[in-house]
C-alpha cells in the first residue's frame, strides 16, 4: 500500500515531510527545519513499524531525487550508531536514484549518480525488493560511469562490488547494502540505509 497525503486525519509528521519536499521542489517558501525533519522521519518510521506497513515493488519504480539526508556517528557509549545532522541536498548537485524491475518480478536495476554541472558520476547494479522483510531493497552497485558534458570519460566493473552479478540473487542480506523503505508515497520516498542515515528522495517529474 502506498499513503495517501489527501487524508483529511493527516499525521503532523507526514504534514511536515510534505512540506519539506515541497520547500525543496521550490513550490513553497515554508521549509521546515532539518531537526524538525529529522523527528518526522523518525515518527514515520516507528509509525510503519506500528502498523506493519508493507508496500509493493511496483510504486519505487522510476526515477527520484535526493531531497535530504542525515549523516550517522558511532556512539561513544555502548557501541552502535546514532544519527548525525540531517540536511537538505544543496541546488548546486543533483543526487538522483532510480529502480527498474524485470517484467512481473521483484528482481531489477538500481541507479545511483550524482551531477555537478557537466559531471556526472553514476552507479548501476543488480537490486531485488523484499517487501514483506520490513520492505528492504538490497542491491550491489557492480558498474561505474563518468562523464563530462555528455561524453564518458570512464565505464567499466566496480572493483569494490560486493558479489558477482550473476550470483547475486543468492547473496544473503548480510552480505548485501539495502535501503528499508519505512514510507513510500506518489510524491516523495524514505528510507533507512544500511549504514542507520535516514534520508528522503523526491519523484523526478516527467520521467
Amino acid at each position: 500500500m502506498t499513503v495517501n497525503l489527501l487524508s483529511t486525519a493527516q499525521p503532523a509528521y507526514l504534514k511536515i515531510l510534505s512540506e519539506a519536499v515541497a520547500a525543496f521542489r521550490g513550490e513553497s517558501s515554508n521549509r521546515p527545519s532539518a531537526d524538525a525533519v529529522v523527528n518526522a522521519l523518525l515518527q514515520a518510521e516507528k509509525a510503519a513499524k506500528q502498523q506493519r506497513l508493507v508496500y509493493p515493488f511496483q510504486p519505487l519504480l522510476g526515477h527520484w531525487q535526493l531531497c535530504f539526508a542525515t549523516g550517522t556517528r558511532k556512539a561513544r557509549q555502548r557501541g552502535g550508531i546514532l544519527l548525525g545532522r540531517g540536511w537538505y541536498m544543496p541546488k548546486v548537485a543533483k543526487a538522483q536514484i532510480s529502480f527498474n524491475a524485470l517484467e512481473g518480478s521483484s528482481h531489477g536495476e538500481i541507479g545511483n549518480e550524482v551531477r555537478l554541472g557537466p559531471l556526472l558520476v553514476k552507479f548501476t547494479g543488480p537490486c531485488r525488493y523484499l517487501g514483506k522483510k520490513k520492505n528492504l531493497l538490497a542491491f550491489d552497485l557492480t558498474h561505474m560511469q563518468i562523464a563530462l558534458f555528455g561524453r564518458t570519460l570512464y565505464g567499466g566493473n566496480v572493483r569494490s562490488s560486493k558479489i558477482q552479478t550473476q550470483a547475486f540473487e543468492h547473496q544473503p542480506i548480510s552480505k548485501l547494502p539495502f535501503f528499508a523503505f519505512f514510507l513510500i508515497t506518489e510524491d516523495y520516498i524514505a528510507a533507512r540505509g544500511r549504514g542507520g542515515g535516514l534520508a528522503i528522495w523526491t519523484r523526478e517529474r516527467g520521467r
